[in-house]
């Protein structure tokens, strides 16, 4: 259910006593969303949270830890999307409840598992359902966190795998930013949960106001301060874009209103970035996070700052931020520091400015995250990335511009982002209001940047699908038929449903419609409809016949035969004499369309009906053609001894992974041929990365296991293709050298210059590396398991290893 709000508002009297103690311990009273959300657990309810970045979303977990920690033995699990947050999440909890109440597990970090709370990303958890823990004992609620990582194309499964797996009596807090469709996925969680109460705030704590940039101003976006659907766009706005940001003489100003019409503002130049901060900074903006759509120009960004000479910080400041930096990085070898920057980052962090994004080195972007947090950092110099979960709010979000590349073209940012981005902007307990601004440019138009800061939410939906693993575990758990059954209860297949009933109910609209077309159709003198049909086949017949090019000549006399035939049909047909011949053509021609439309729809609807469980039987289908699954006598699936070992890889690679187990491809390979063979596996090329030739890659039997591995590659490509199951990318050897290198102890210059990739890259590749090394090394043989084992331990070395904690 949605709480309306009057029934928040009557919560806040209505509380009960453990409500009250806990709201006694808020810096803030609680706001009516926080309250109807913590009443609702209070009722043994599970709850949808959806409100804005920085609403104060987490106080509704926290709230579900204060309930259990008045349970004897309760637990709680607290799952976030990234390690980062994790990481986050753990010290906050740890500085709140002591050490020996909390614990950390993200795969390459075991921290005290049997703690009351536990911090996990959500695979971790995912991965305990399946093996059925002994650590689930006692659960009493999950946090999903960042539940909206749901509709994440590469990851999404794993949120919809742990809400449908987990046992029915444990509750469930999913804390989402604000999605359009937050009912309908309330609906679902009530299906598959229980009793779940669906609450949605649109309210920010702190008001936005929203800004453009243009010519040194600073000027309204919006004429009001209402900035919905209805908002007026800044007039003032509108003739400055017009004319390159000056005042319009008179008569240009009576032709203001062609501009919208003809949308071709002209040029106006861009403010120098240190001229823009200084600008904040006379207006009292600052700390603000400006977002760069790309790593490369947030560091070109922080060293143009630099180059101006700007300083954010006085002495004090400098001396508080040097202190935590060097105390932060003091493990870092001291050989290192000069490849990973460590000296300019510093000199940068002493004056306020820093940039953040996925290729710094993780205690680089942790040291920034914290120093912005205690107020010491000014100016930071992000990609998007900060903009999911992280808590740094800023004074100030600028946007520099509306677009950024995806991959494969420039896109426009959508509402969605938009609203993540900015959502960063304002304080609470600090600022009154947060600020978003806009830096204008002539390829923008008033009304379309309005547009986009005016809707503030985007639809969540489904990236589910079945794998290999999940199909292992679950018929091993449940058999065949219960696992579709289950499938079937997946969010997406309820998407998929709900589309169907929409679609259902227009084929019987114009199920209804052909009825009456066939009506007015309807000759006395025979069946129209066999007519119709004739008259449809000759037309088309002649149609062809007067594009010749191509054709033989026996098939044009086959053609022209037929022609003559039908000609010969119709006005020997009882319907070619009707006097209202015409009239019923003409009904007979919209029956036809129609009827063709309704079709489509039909096979639309069979298309996504059992859509879900359809994959999951082509993925059964090649799991019993491999003989990771076997029949039994009784008829049932049940997993091979293979099938035993894939139940327990994890990840997009699982059945390439355990096919390459199995055919002891990997036996003898040493321990950093082992490593760099799995980060061949692991590692996704960029666009521009090129594949090493043979010749360049390590020698030795590493050679024959990558190839043995594509092939064995291709051969499950071709098994899935005949499937009609969606097909992987081959192994890339974009990283073998570089990791090969490193594995086997060369420097960290060494092995950046090889790799040509940042060291924040570098770090998350040999995570990954290790997460299923590991994996290998607990389904492996003996043998291989122990070199699994040492392969890991060469790899989690040097900033890899300090990057874990």
């Amino acid at each position: 259910m949605t709480a309306s709000a009057s029934e928040r508002y009557s919560f806040a009297t209505n509380a009960s006593a453990s409500l009250r103690s806990f709201r006694a311990t808020q810096r803030f009273d609680l706001d009516p969303f926080q309250l109807a959300a913590c009443t609702a657990l209070d009722a043994d309810r599970s709850v949808l949270v959806a409100a804005p970045t920085g609403a104060g979303k987490t106080i509704v977990a926290e709230y579900a830890i204060h309930l259990a920690m008045r349970e004897a033995n309760a637990k709680v699990f607290y799952t976030a999307p990234m390690k980062a947050l994790s990481n986050q999440k753990y010290t906050e909890l740890v500085e709140q409840y002591g050490a020996d109440s909390v614990g950390l597990l993200t795969g390459d970090t075991n921290v005290n598992p049997r703690a009351r709370i536990v911090v996990m990303t959500t695979e971790v958890l995912r991965n305990m359902l399946y093996a059925d823990s002994d650590l689930l004992g006692g659960l009493a609620f999950v946090v999903l966190d960042e539940v909206h990582y749901l509709a994440d194309r590469f990851r999404g499964a794993v949120w919809e795998e742990v809400i449908i797996h987990l046992p029915q009596g444990i509750r469930l807090v999913a804390l989402s930013a604000t999605v359009s469709n937050a009912e309908e996925f309330g609906a679902w969680l009530q299906t598959v949960r229980g009793d779940t109460e669906v609450i949605v705030s649109e309210e920010r704590p702190v008001p936005l106001e929203q800004h453009v940039l243009m010519r040194g101003r600073l000027l309204d976006l919006f004429a009001s301060t209402s900035h919905d659907d209805t908002a007026d766009v800044n007039p003032e706005l509108v003739r400055l874009a017009q004319f390159g940001g000056r005042s319009p003489t008179n008569k240009q100003y009576r032709d203001v209103s062609r501009y919208n019409q003809r949308r071709s503002p002209r040029r106006i130049p861009r403010m120098n970035r240190d001229a823009m901060v200084e600008l904040l900074d006379e207006h009292r903006l600052l700390p603000a996070i400006f977002f760069i759509f790309s790593r490369k120009g947030c560091d070109q960004a922080v060293e143009q700052i630099l180059r101006s000479g700007l300083r954010l910080t006085d002495q004090e400041e400098r001396a508080q931020i040097r202190e935590f930096a060097e105390e932060r990085c003091r493990t870092l070898p001291d050989e290192d520091l000069g490849v990973l920057g460590y000296w300019s980052w510093l000199e940068g962090l002493q004056r306020g400015i820093a940039a953040h994004h996925a290729g710094m080195l993780p205690v680089f972007k942790e040291v920034v995250e914290e120093l912005f947090r205690r107020k010491l950092l000014k100016l930071v110099f992000a990609t998007e990335t900060l903009a999911l979960g992280i808590n740094m709010p800023a004074r100030t979000v600028v946007l520099e511009k509306l677009e950024k590349f995806n991959g494969e073209a420039r896109v426009r940012i959508t509402p969605g982002e938009y609203t993540q981005l900015t959502g960063r902007a304002g304080r609470r307990g600090i600022d009154v209001e947060g600020h978003s601004v806009i830096q204008w440019h002539e390829s923008l138009h008033p009304q379309d940047v309005a547009s986009l800061a005016s809707k503030r939410s985007y639809p969540l939906t489904s990236s589910f699908r079945p794998t290999y693993n999940m199909a292992v575990n679950l018929i091993s758990q449940f058999g065949r038929a219960r696992t579709r059954e289950v499938l079937e209860s997946s969010f997406a297949q309820f998407q998929a449903d709900r589309a169907v009933l929409e679609l259902a109910r227009t084929v019987r609209e114009q199920e209804a419609s052909l009825a009456g077309y066939e009506e007015a159709m309807t000759c006395d003198r025979g069946d129209f409809r066999e007519y119709a049909a004739m008259r449809r086949e000759l037309t088309d017949l002649e149609r062809k016949s007067a594009a010749v090019h191509g054709m033989s000549h026996a098939q044009r006399e086959k053609r022209q035969r037929r022609i003559a035939s039908l000609q010969k049909q119709l006005r020997a047909h009882p319907c070619h004499r009707c006097p209202d011949r015409e009239n019923h053509a003409r009904w007979a021609e919209r029956w036809w369309k129609l009827r063709r439309k309704t079709d489509e729809l039909n096979r639309r609807i069979a298309a996504r009906t059992g859509a879900v469980a359809a994959v999951f039987d082509r993925v059964t289908d090649v799991l019993v053609s491999l003989d990771y699954l076997q029949t039994t006598d009784d008829g049932r699936l049940e997993p091979t001894d293979a099938g035993e070992v894939l139940a327990r890889v994890y990840g997009e690679r699982d059945l390439l992974v355990a096919e390459c187990l199995r055919s002891g491809i990997w036996d003898n390979l040493d321990p950093a041929a082992l490593a760099t063979i799995v980060c061949c596996l692991m590692y996704e090329p960029r666009r521009d990365d090129a594949e090493y030739a043979e010749q360049y890659l390590p020698r030795g039997a590493f050679r024959r296991a990558l190839r043995e591995t594509r092939q064995i590659w291709a051969d499950l490509d071709a098994v899935e293709e005949e499937h009609r199951l969606t097909r992987s990318e081959p192994p890339s050897t974009g990283l073998a050298p570089a990791m090969h290198m490193w594995a086997r102890g060369a420097s960290l210059d060494r092995v950046l210059i090889e790799a040509d990739m940042a060291a924040g890259d570098f770090v998350r590749w040999c995570r990954q590396t290790i997460d299923l090394l590991d994996q290998i090394s607990g389904v492996a043989s003996p043998e291989l398991a122990v070199k699994a084992r040492s392969a890991l331990e060469s790899v989690r070395r040097g900033i890899v290893a300090y990057s874990t904690i």
